[in-house]
């Protein structure tokens, strides 16, 4: 697939209690809110796993980033569905067969409430070049 200024890509996940505890053990961010349920029996999913739904988007274009900016605006918590959604800013063919990219997001729960927002900027190797 070929990029454009101006698509935009989507992917949704639900969180689970599973991927809090998975990602507890692997970032060591073992906060209390994302360890003990609240009154409803939900937990605070951690930022940082958020943000990997803009990353998934930049993994299956094999963008290589050289930036990432979040700004998380709500919690997110186990069993809210995120959708995150980019937006290709600039997409620039070089010389050299690297690829020049930009993309804003934002991610939105179930609720149609912004939780996140942000831009991840990098490069996209065509087959063949090298780093």
């Amino acid at each position: 697939m070929s990029l454009q200024v101006g698509d935009t890509i989507s992917f949704q996940r639900t969180f689970t209690k599973e991927d809090v505890a998975l990602f507890t053990k692997v970032s060591w961010d073992e906060g209390s809110h994302h360890t003990t349920p609240d009154e409803q029996g939900r937990l605070v999913i951690q930022g940082l796993l958020t943000a990997t739904l803009p990353t998934k988007i930049g993994g299956e274009n094999n963008v290589l980033a050289h930036t990432m900016n979040f700004k998380f605006l709500k919690p997110v918590f186990t069993d809210d569905t995120i959708v995150c959604e980019a937006t290709i800013e600039k997409y620039d063919k070089k010389e050299n067969g690297k690829i020049s990219m930009l993309a804003s997001f934002n991610c939105m729960n179930q609720h149609r409430v912004e939780v996140m927002s942000g831009n991840f900027a990098g490069v996209i190797l065509e087959l063949g070049n090298k780093i």
